[in-house]
Protein backbone atom coordinates (compact mmCIF):
# COMPACT_ATOMS: atom_id res chain seq x y z
CA UNK A 1 0.00 0.00 0.00
CA UNK A 2 1.38 3.40 -1.01
CA UNK A 3 1.20 6.07 1.70
CA UNK A 4 0.09 9.44 0.38
CA UNK A 5 2.57 12.22 1.11
CA UNK A 6 1.34 15.77 1.72
CA UNK A 7 4.37 18.12 1.56
CA UNK A 8 4.48 20.78 4.26
CA UNK A 9 6.30 24.12 4.11
CA UNK A 10 6.66 25.32 7.69
CA UNK A 11 8.10 28.68 6.61
CA UNK A 12 10.93 28.83 9.12
CA UNK A 13 12.15 27.36 12.39
CA UNK A 14 9.36 29.09 14.30
CA UNK A 15 6.73 27.56 12.06
CA UNK A 16 8.25 24.12 12.71
CA UNK A 17 8.29 24.75 16.47
CA UNK A 18 4.61 25.77 16.29
CA UNK A 19 3.72 22.60 14.39
CA UNK A 20 5.51 20.46 16.97
CA UNK A 21 3.73 22.23 19.80
CA UNK A 22 0.34 21.65 18.17
CA UNK A 23 1.17 17.96 17.74
CA UNK A 24 2.24 17.52 21.37
CA UNK A 25 5.85 16.89 20.27
CA UNK A 26 7.47 19.89 22.01
CA UNK A 27 8.62 20.40 25.59
CA UNK A 28 9.47 23.98 26.64
CA UNK A 29 11.80 24.56 29.56
CA UNK A 30 11.28 27.89 31.31
CA UNK A 31 13.48 27.20 34.34
CA UNK A 32 17.00 28.65 34.13
CA UNK A 33 19.47 26.18 32.62
CA UNK A 34 23.25 26.64 32.54
CA UNK A 35 24.81 26.57 29.05
CA UNK A 36 27.89 25.04 30.66
CA UNK A 37 27.40 21.23 30.70
CA UNK A 38 23.92 21.28 32.28
CA UNK A 39 21.98 22.00 29.06
CA UNK A 40 23.72 19.21 27.15
CA UNK A 41 23.25 16.77 30.01
CA UNK A 42 19.52 17.50 30.17
CA UNK A 43 19.15 17.08 26.41
CA UNK A 44 21.00 13.74 26.40
CA UNK A 45 18.95 12.34 29.28
CA UNK A 46 15.65 13.58 27.83
CA UNK A 47 16.00 12.34 24.25
CA UNK A 48 15.51 8.63 25.07
CA UNK A 49 15.56 5.81 22.50
CA UNK A 50 13.50 7.69 19.94
CA UNK A 51 10.86 8.54 22.54
CA UNK A 52 11.69 12.03 23.82
CA UNK A 53 10.19 15.33 22.69
CA UNK A 54 11.78 18.27 20.92
CA UNK A 55 13.21 20.73 23.47
CA UNK A 56 13.07 24.52 23.60
CA UNK A 57 15.20 26.14 26.33
CA UNK A 58 13.77 29.60 27.06
CA UNK A 59 15.94 30.65 30.00
CA UNK A 60 19.69 30.20 29.58
CA UNK A 61 22.05 31.36 32.28
CA UNK A 62 24.03 34.50 31.34
CA UNK A 63 21.86 35.01 28.26
CA UNK A 64 18.42 35.68 29.79
CA UNK A 65 18.58 39.47 29.98
CA UNK A 66 16.37 41.63 27.70
CA UNK A 67 19.57 43.00 26.14
CA UNK A 68 20.99 39.58 25.29
CA UNK A 69 21.55 39.07 21.56
CA UNK A 70 20.31 35.45 21.66
CA UNK A 71 18.30 33.95 24.52
CA UNK A 72 16.95 30.56 23.41
CA UNK A 73 18.20 27.16 22.20
CA UNK A 74 16.13 24.58 20.31
CA UNK A 75 17.12 20.93 19.76
CA UNK A 76 16.20 17.23 19.79
CA UNK A 77 13.74 17.88 16.97
CA UNK A 78 14.45 14.96 14.63
CA UNK A 79 15.40 12.12 16.92
CA UNK A 80 12.24 10.09 16.46
CA UNK A 81 10.47 8.73 13.39
CA UNK A 82 7.20 10.48 14.25
CA UNK A 83 8.73 13.90 13.71
CA UNK A 84 10.65 12.78 10.63
CA UNK A 85 7.32 11.59 9.18
CA UNK A 86 5.76 14.97 10.06
CA UNK A 87 8.53 16.79 8.23
CA UNK A 88 8.08 14.57 5.16
CA UNK A 89 4.32 15.10 5.11
CA UNK A 90 3.44 11.56 6.20
CA UNK A 91 1.26 10.21 9.03
CA UNK A 92 3.22 10.26 12.32
CA UNK A 93 2.88 6.48 12.79
CA UNK A 94 4.52 5.67 9.44
CA UNK A 95 6.84 2.65 9.84
CA UNK A 96 10.57 3.16 9.35
CA UNK A 97 10.43 0.71 6.43
CA UNK A 98 8.19 3.14 4.52
CA UNK A 99 10.43 6.09 5.40
CA UNK A 100 13.39 4.21 3.89
CA UNK A 101 11.44 3.51 0.71
CA UNK A 102 10.55 7.19 0.38
CA UNK A 103 14.16 8.11 1.03
CA UNK A 104 15.21 6.14 -2.06
CA UNK A 105 13.74 8.81 -4.32
CA UNK A 106 13.44 11.97 -2.26
CA UNK A 107 17.17 12.74 -2.14
CA UNK A 108 17.28 12.80 -5.94
CA UNK A 109 14.17 14.94 -6.51
CA UNK A 110 14.31 18.69 -6.94
CA UNK A 111 12.35 21.91 -6.73
CA UNK A 112 14.97 24.61 -7.39
CA UNK A 113 15.22 27.52 -4.95
CA UNK A 114 14.27 31.08 -5.74
CA UNK A 115 16.39 34.13 -5.04
CA UNK A 116 14.80 36.94 -3.02
CA UNK A 117 16.11 40.39 -2.16
CA UNK A 118 15.83 40.20 1.60
CA UNK A 119 14.34 38.36 4.52
CA UNK A 120 14.13 38.05 8.31
CA UNK A 121 17.74 36.84 8.58
CA UNK A 122 18.82 40.38 7.58
CA UNK A 123 17.00 42.13 10.45
CA UNK A 124 20.32 42.56 12.25
CA UNK A 125 23.72 42.84 10.56
CA UNK A 126 26.94 42.63 12.60
CA UNK A 127 29.95 43.95 10.73
CA UNK A 128 33.31 42.18 10.99
CA UNK A 129 34.77 44.73 13.45
CA UNK A 130 31.86 44.19 15.90
CA UNK A 131 31.76 40.38 15.85
CA UNK A 132 31.84 38.63 19.22
CA UNK A 133 30.83 34.97 19.11
CA UNK A 134 30.50 34.96 22.90
CA UNK A 135 27.25 36.92 22.45
CA UNK A 136 25.59 33.65 21.40
CA UNK A 137 24.82 30.95 24.01
CA UNK A 138 27.04 28.25 22.50
CA UNK A 139 26.85 25.36 24.96
CA UNK A 140 29.67 23.43 26.46
CA UNK A 141 27.61 20.40 25.54
CA UNK A 142 29.72 17.80 27.33
CA UNK A 143 32.28 18.03 30.12
CA UNK A 144 35.06 16.53 28.00
CA UNK A 145 34.46 18.64 24.88
CA UNK A 146 37.38 20.81 23.79
CA UNK A 147 35.29 23.97 24.02
CA UNK A 148 31.91 25.55 23.32
CA UNK A 149 30.31 24.36 20.08
CA UNK A 150 28.25 26.93 18.20
CA UNK A 151 27.85 24.82 15.05
CA UNK A 152 26.27 21.44 15.74
CA UNK A 153 23.20 21.18 13.53
CA UNK A 154 23.48 23.97 11.00
CA UNK A 155 23.61 24.11 7.22
CA UNK A 156 27.22 24.82 6.22
CA UNK A 157 27.26 26.24 2.69
CA UNK A 158 30.22 26.04 0.28
CA UNK A 159 30.48 26.17 -3.50
CA UNK A 160 32.35 24.26 -6.19
CA UNK A 161 34.39 26.98 -7.97
CA UNK A 162 34.26 25.04 -11.26
CA UNK A 163 30.55 24.15 -11.48
CA UNK A 164 29.07 26.83 -9.21
CA UNK A 165 26.94 24.17 -7.49
CA UNK A 166 26.50 24.85 -3.77
CA UNK A 167 26.67 22.15 -1.15
CA UNK A 168 24.98 22.30 2.26
CA UNK A 169 26.55 19.99 4.85
CA UNK A 170 26.59 19.40 8.61
CA UNK A 171 29.93 19.77 10.38
CA UNK A 172 30.86 20.52 13.94
CA UNK A 173 32.30 23.96 14.74
CA UNK A 174 33.90 25.10 18.00
CA UNK A 175 34.27 28.68 19.19
CA UNK A 176 38.01 29.34 18.82
CA UNK A 177 37.92 33.00 19.78
CA UNK A 178 35.67 36.00 19.21
CA UNK A 179 35.75 35.69 15.42
CA UNK A 180 37.12 32.23 14.50
CA UNK A 181 35.42 28.84 14.40
CA UNK A 182 37.61 25.77 13.73
CA UNK A 183 35.60 22.93 12.14
CA UNK A 184 36.04 19.20 11.59
CA UNK A 185 35.85 18.14 7.93
CA UNK A 186 37.12 15.21 5.87
CA UNK A 187 38.66 15.30 2.40
CA UNK A 188 36.26 12.63 1.13
CA UNK A 189 33.23 14.81 1.93
CA UNK A 190 31.79 17.29 -0.57
CA UNK A 191 33.25 20.20 1.40
CA UNK A 192 36.62 18.46 1.06
CA UNK A 193 36.18 18.31 -2.72
CA UNK A 194 35.52 22.05 -2.70
CA UNK A 195 38.62 22.70 -0.57
CA UNK A 196 40.76 20.79 -3.06
CA UNK A 197 39.29 22.72 -5.99
CA UNK A 198 39.95 26.10 -4.35
CA UNK A 199 43.50 25.05 -3.42
CA UNK A 200 44.17 24.00 -7.02
CA UNK A 201 43.35 27.59 -7.96
CA UNK A 202 46.03 28.77 -5.58
CA UNK A 203 43.59 30.14 -3.00
CA UNK A 204 44.38 30.17 0.72
CA UNK A 205 40.79 30.82 1.80
CA UNK A 206 37.37 29.61 0.64
CA UNK A 207 34.00 31.36 1.09
CA UNK A 208 31.75 29.64 3.59
CA UNK A 209 28.42 30.44 5.24
CA UNK A 210 26.56 28.81 8.13
CA UNK A 211 22.76 28.95 8.32
CA UNK A 212 21.56 28.19 11.84
CA UNK A 213 17.87 27.55 12.49
CA UNK A 214 15.41 27.02 9.65
CA UNK A 215 12.84 24.42 8.64
CA UNK A 216 13.73 20.82 9.58
CA UNK A 217 14.58 19.99 5.96
CA UNK A 218 17.78 22.07 6.30
CA UNK A 219 19.56 19.89 8.87
CA UNK A 220 17.86 16.79 7.51
CA UNK A 221 19.23 17.20 3.97
CA UNK A 222 22.54 18.70 5.03
CA UNK A 223 23.23 15.61 7.15
CA UNK A 224 22.08 13.12 4.50
CA UNK A 225 24.07 11.66 1.57
CA UNK A 226 22.65 13.82 -1.21
CA UNK A 227 24.46 12.79 -4.44
CA UNK A 228 27.32 14.98 -5.63
CA UNK A 229 26.20 17.59 -8.14
CA UNK A 230 22.72 17.90 -6.62
CA UNK A 231 22.26 20.95 -4.41
CA UNK A 232 20.63 20.25 -1.06
CA UNK A 233 18.45 23.35 -1.51
CA UNK A 234 16.78 21.58 -4.47
CA UNK A 235 15.98 18.54 -2.30
CA UNK A 236 14.70 20.75 0.54
CA UNK A 237 12.33 22.35 -1.95
CA UNK A 238 10.97 18.97 -2.97
CA UNK A 239 10.51 17.86 0.64
CA UNK A 240 8.52 20.99 1.54
CA UNK A 241 6.66 21.14 -1.79
CA UNK A 242 7.78 24.65 -2.70
CA UNK A 243 11.05 26.47 -3.42
CA UNK A 244 13.43 27.56 -0.68
CA UNK A 245 13.70 31.36 -0.60
CA UNK A 246 17.41 32.20 -0.66
CA UNK A 247 19.12 35.49 0.01
CA UNK A 248 22.68 36.44 -0.91
CA UNK A 249 25.24 36.74 1.87
CA UNK A 250 26.64 40.17 2.73
CA UNK A 251 30.32 39.30 2.17
CA UNK A 252 30.28 36.49 -0.44
CA UNK A 253 28.23 35.14 -3.33
CA UNK A 254 26.86 32.24 -1.27
CA UNK A 255 23.13 31.99 -0.58
CA UNK A 256 21.27 31.04 2.61
CA UNK A 257 17.58 30.58 3.52
CA UNK A 258 16.09 34.07 3.90
CA UNK A 259 14.22 33.17 7.09
CA UNK A 260 17.21 31.60 8.88
CA UNK A 261 17.56 32.51 12.55
CA UNK A 262 21.31 33.20 12.41
CA UNK A 263 23.77 33.35 9.50
CA UNK A 264 27.52 33.28 10.02
CA UNK A 265 29.53 34.36 6.97
CA UNK A 266 33.24 33.87 6.62
CA UNK A 267 36.31 32.49 4.89
CA UNK A 268 37.61 29.01 5.62
CA UNK A 269 41.40 28.94 5.95
CA UNK A 270 42.99 26.38 3.64
CA UNK A 271 46.63 26.94 4.60
CA UNK A 272 47.76 24.77 7.51
CA UNK A 273 49.44 27.83 9.03
CA UNK A 274 45.95 29.26 9.68
CA UNK A 275 44.60 26.13 11.38
CA UNK A 276 43.37 26.35 14.99
CA UNK A 277 43.11 23.72 17.72
CA UNK A 278 39.75 21.95 17.79
CA UNK A 279 38.24 19.01 19.64
CA UNK A 280 37.66 16.62 21.13
CA UNK A 281 33.87 16.33 21.02
CA UNK A 282 31.23 13.76 22.00
CA UNK A 283 30.62 12.26 18.58
CA UNK A 284 28.23 10.09 16.55
CA UNK A 285 29.85 6.89 17.84
CA UNK A 286 28.76 7.58 21.41
CA UNK A 287 32.41 8.19 22.34
CA UNK A 288 34.44 11.36 22.75
CA UNK A 289 36.25 11.61 19.42
CA UNK A 290 38.15 13.76 16.98
CA UNK A 291 41.30 14.31 19.02
CA UNK A 292 42.37 17.85 19.86
CA UNK A 293 44.42 18.89 16.85
CA UNK A 294 44.81 21.75 14.34
CA UNK A 295 41.80 22.08 12.01
CA UNK A 296 40.67 24.52 9.30
CA UNK A 297 39.02 27.57 10.85
CA UNK A 298 36.30 29.95 9.67
CA UNK A 299 37.37 33.59 9.87
CA UNK A 300 34.01 35.24 10.50
CA UNK A 301 33.42 38.26 8.25
CA UNK A 302 29.78 39.03 9.09
CA UNK A 303 26.87 37.77 11.17
CA UNK A 304 23.22 38.44 10.37
CA UNK A 305 20.29 37.32 12.47
CA UNK A 306 16.60 37.72 13.14
CA UNK A 307 15.24 39.74 16.02
CA UNK A 308 15.40 37.60 19.18
CA UNK A 309 16.99 34.67 17.31
CA UNK A 310 16.75 31.04 18.36
CA UNK A 311 19.99 29.04 18.32
CA UNK A 312 19.46 25.59 16.77
CA UNK A 313 21.72 22.98 18.32
CA UNK A 314 21.90 19.29 19.02
CA UNK A 315 23.60 16.81 21.31
CA UNK A 316 25.62 14.38 19.22
CA UNK A 317 26.40 10.75 20.02
CA UNK A 318 24.06 7.77 20.11
CA UNK A 319 24.00 5.06 22.77
CA UNK A 320 21.53 2.39 23.87
CA UNK A 321 18.66 4.27 25.48
CA UNK A 322 19.58 7.68 24.03
CA UNK A 323 19.24 8.24 20.27
CA UNK A 324 20.63 11.42 18.71
CA UNK A 325 19.04 13.32 15.82
CA UNK A 326 21.88 12.41 13.47
CA UNK A 327 21.57 8.72 14.32
CA UNK A 328 17.82 8.51 13.70
CA UNK A 329 18.09 10.41 10.42
CA UNK A 330 21.06 8.29 9.35
CA UNK A 331 19.11 5.10 10.00
CA UNK A 332 16.60 6.24 7.40
CA UNK A 333 18.69 7.88 4.71
CA UNK A 334 21.84 5.80 4.95
CA UNK A 335 19.57 2.79 4.47
CA UNK A 336 17.80 4.23 1.44
CA UNK A 337 21.10 5.36 -0.07
CA UNK A 338 22.58 1.88 0.30
CA UNK A 339 19.49 0.41 -1.39
CA UNK A 340 19.96 2.79 -4.32
CA UNK A 341 23.64 1.84 -4.57
CA UNK A 342 22.64 -1.83 -4.80
CA UNK A 343 20.11 -1.06 -7.53
CA UNK A 344 22.60 0.96 -9.58
CA UNK A 345 25.15 -1.84 -9.26
CA UNK A 346 22.61 -4.32 -10.61
CA UNK A 347 22.31 -6.49 -7.51
CA UNK A 348 18.91 -8.21 -7.86
CA UNK A 349 16.45 -9.45 -5.29
CA UNK A 350 16.87 -6.72 -2.63
CA UNK A 351 13.65 -6.56 -0.60
CA UNK A 352 14.64 -4.37 2.38
CA UNK A 353 17.63 -2.45 3.78
CA UNK A 354 18.02 -1.15 7.34
CA UNK A 355 20.72 0.41 9.52
CA UNK A 356 19.36 0.61 13.09
CA UNK A 357 19.53 4.06 14.72
CA UNK A 358 21.53 3.02 17.78
CA UNK A 359 24.65 2.91 15.60
CA UNK A 360 23.57 5.46 12.96
CA UNK A 361 23.77 3.06 10.03
CA UNK A 362 27.37 2.01 10.68
CA UNK A 363 26.04 -1.55 10.67
CA UNK A 364 23.74 -2.39 7.77
CA UNK A 365 21.23 -5.21 7.39
CA UNK A 366 20.16 -6.32 3.90
CA UNK A 367 17.22 -8.59 3.16
CA UNK A 368 17.31 -10.34 -0.21
CA UNK A 369 15.65 -13.06 -2.24
CA UNK A 370 18.60 -15.21 -3.28
CA UNK A 371 18.73 -16.63 -6.79
CA UNK A 372 22.43 -17.50 -7.18
CA UNK A 373 25.61 -18.14 -5.21
CA UNK A 374 27.66 -15.17 -4.00
CA UNK A 375 24.77 -12.71 -4.14
CA UNK A 376 25.39 -11.47 -0.59
CA UNK A 377 29.07 -10.88 -1.36
CA UNK A 378 28.14 -9.01 -4.51
CA UNK A 379 25.90 -6.74 -2.42
CA UNK A 380 28.63 -5.98 0.13
CA UNK A 381 31.23 -5.26 -2.55
CA UNK A 382 28.85 -2.92 -4.37
CA UNK A 383 28.23 -0.88 -1.23
CA UNK A 384 31.84 -0.79 -0.04
CA UNK A 385 32.99 0.39 -3.45
CA UNK A 386 30.67 3.40 -3.42
CA UNK A 387 31.34 6.90 -2.10
CA UNK A 388 28.32 6.50 0.18
CA UNK A 389 30.38 4.05 2.27
CA UNK A 390 32.82 6.72 3.44
CA UNK A 391 31.57 6.89 7.04
CA UNK A 392 28.94 4.12 7.10
CA UNK A 393 28.34 0.42 6.39
CA UNK A 394 31.36 -0.89 8.31
CA UNK A 395 29.63 -4.21 9.01
CA UNK A 396 27.05 -5.66 6.62
CA UNK A 397 24.73 -8.55 7.46
CA UNK A 398 22.74 -10.14 4.65
CA UNK A 399 19.73 -12.38 5.32
CA UNK A 400 17.06 -14.15 3.29
CA UNK A 401 13.63 -12.63 2.68
CA UNK A 402 12.03 -14.67 5.47
CA UNK A 403 13.98 -12.65 8.07
CA UNK A 404 12.57 -9.30 9.25
CA UNK A 405 15.61 -7.01 9.40
CA UNK A 406 13.74 -4.55 11.64
CA UNK A 407 13.54 -7.31 14.28
CA UNK A 408 16.89 -7.77 16.01
CA UNK A 409 15.86 -11.18 17.35
CA UNK A 410 15.19 -12.43 13.82
CA UNK A 411 18.56 -11.21 12.53
CA UNK A 412 20.34 -12.67 15.56
CA UNK A 413 18.64 -16.04 14.95
CA UNK A 414 19.75 -16.02 11.32
CA UNK A 415 23.35 -15.26 12.33
CA UNK A 416 23.28 -18.03 14.91
CA UNK A 417 22.04 -20.81 12.62
CA UNK A 418 22.79 -19.80 9.03
CA UNK A 419 26.37 -18.59 9.41
CA UNK A 420 29.27 -21.04 9.09
CA UNK A 421 32.53 -19.07 9.28
CA UNK A 422 34.45 -21.96 7.70
CA UNK A 423 32.24 -21.74 4.60
CA UNK A 424 33.28 -18.14 3.80
CA UNK A 425 30.20 -16.69 5.46
CA UNK A 426 32.47 -14.19 7.25
CA UNK A 427 34.46 -11.93 4.91
CA UNK A 428 36.90 -9.19 5.96
CA UNK A 429 37.70 -6.30 3.62
CA UNK A 430 40.88 -4.76 5.11
CA UNK A 431 42.22 -1.20 5.14
CA UNK A 432 39.41 0.70 3.41
CA UNK A 433 38.51 4.37 3.83
CA UNK A 434 36.24 4.90 6.81
CA UNK A 435 35.11 6.99 9.76
CA UNK A 436 38.04 8.68 11.43
CA UNK A 437 35.99 9.18 14.60
CA UNK A 438 35.66 5.44 15.27
CA UNK A 439 37.57 4.63 18.49
CA UNK A 440 38.18 1.07 17.28
CA UNK A 441 40.50 2.58 14.66
CA UNK A 442 44.06 3.14 15.90
CA UNK A 443 44.73 6.73 16.90
CA UNK A 444 47.40 7.38 14.24
CA UNK A 445 44.94 6.22 11.54
CA UNK A 446 42.33 8.76 12.65
CA UNK A 447 44.33 11.88 11.72
CA UNK A 448 42.38 13.81 9.03
CA UNK A 449 45.28 16.18 8.32
CA UNK A 450 47.70 13.31 7.68
CA UNK A 451 45.43 10.85 5.88
CA UNK A 452 42.34 12.83 4.78
CA UNK A 453 40.02 10.24 6.34
CA UNK A 454 40.02 7.27 8.70
CA UNK A 455 40.73 3.58 8.07
CA UNK A 456 38.27 0.72 8.46
CA UNK A 457 38.50 -3.05 8.20
CA UNK A 458 35.02 -3.99 7.04
CA UNK A 459 33.12 -7.23 7.63
CA UNK A 460 30.39 -9.09 5.76
CA UNK A 461 28.26 -11.57 7.68
CA UNK A 462 26.49 -13.70 5.11
CA UNK A 463 23.55 -15.07 7.07
CA UNK A 464 21.68 -16.31 4.00
CA UNK A 465 21.08 -20.00 3.43
CA UNK A 466 24.20 -21.26 1.67
CA UNK A 467 23.37 -22.16 -1.92
CA UNK A 468 26.60 -24.17 -2.10
CA UNK A 469 24.91 -26.79 0.08
CA UNK A 470 23.32 -29.69 -1.79
CA UNK A 471 19.52 -29.92 -1.90
CA UNK A 472 18.46 -32.59 0.61
CA UNK A 473 15.79 -35.12 -0.47
CA UNK A 474 14.80 -35.53 3.20
CA UNK A 475 13.83 -31.83 3.26
CA UNK A 476 11.87 -31.94 0.02
CA UNK A 477 14.83 -30.62 -1.95
CA UNK A 478 15.52 -27.71 0.40
CA UNK A 479 19.05 -27.01 1.61
CA UNK A 480 18.02 -26.41 5.22
CA UNK A 481 15.57 -28.36 7.38
CA UNK A 482 12.11 -26.90 8.00
CA UNK A 483 11.70 -24.60 11.01
CA UNK A 484 9.71 -25.58 14.07
CA UNK A 485 7.01 -23.02 13.33
CA UNK A 486 3.61 -24.76 12.95
CA UNK A 487 2.00 -24.97 9.52
CA UNK A 488 -1.03 -22.85 8.70
CA UNK A 489 -3.57 -25.67 9.26
CA UNK A 490 -2.32 -26.29 12.79
CA UNK A 491 -2.13 -22.55 13.54
CA UNK A 492 -5.73 -21.99 12.38
CA UNK A 493 -6.96 -24.92 14.48
CA UNK A 494 -5.23 -23.60 17.60
CA UNK A 495 -6.42 -20.02 17.03
CA UNK A 496 -10.00 -21.26 16.71
CA UNK A 497 -9.77 -22.34 20.37
CA UNK A 498 -7.86 -19.25 21.57
CA UNK A 499 -10.81 -17.74 23.42
CA UNK A 500 -11.83 -21.09 24.90
CA UNK A 501 -8.29 -21.51 26.22
CA UNK A 502 -8.39 -18.07 27.83
CA UNK A 503 -5.51 -16.54 25.90
CA UNK A 504 -7.59 -13.60 24.65
CA UNK A 505 -7.80 -12.29 28.22
CA UNK A 506 -4.07 -12.30 28.86
CA UNK A 507 -2.30 -8.97 28.86
CA UNK A 508 0.69 -8.70 26.56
Amino acid sequence: MTIERQPVAFGDLRGWIGALKAAGELHEIDAEVDWNIELGTIMRLAQGPGTGKALLFNNIKDYNKPTSRCRRIFGSALNNNRRIAMMLGLPPDTHARELVKLGRTILQEAIPPRIVNGGPCKENVIAEKDIDLDQFPSPQWNRLDGGRYLITYAGVVTKDPDTGVMNVGVYRGMVGNKNHIPILMWRAQHIGHHVSAWQQRGKKEMPIAVAIGWEPALGFCAGSPVPKGICEYDVMGYIRGEPVDLVKCETSDLYVPASSEIVIEGMLGLDTDSYMMEGPYAEVTGYVAGDRSPKPAIRVTCITHRNDPILRGTIEGCMPGSFSENAVISSIFRSSTAWNVLDRAGVPGITDVWGPPVQAGTNLNIQMKQTYRGQAKQAANAIWGSSAAHVRYKHITVVDDDIDIHDYAAVDWAIAYRVNAGEDDIIIMPATFGLGLDPSTRKRDRNPTLFGTGKWNRVLIDATINLDYDPDPEFGGARFPPTVWPNEIDIDAAKARWSELGFDKLKR
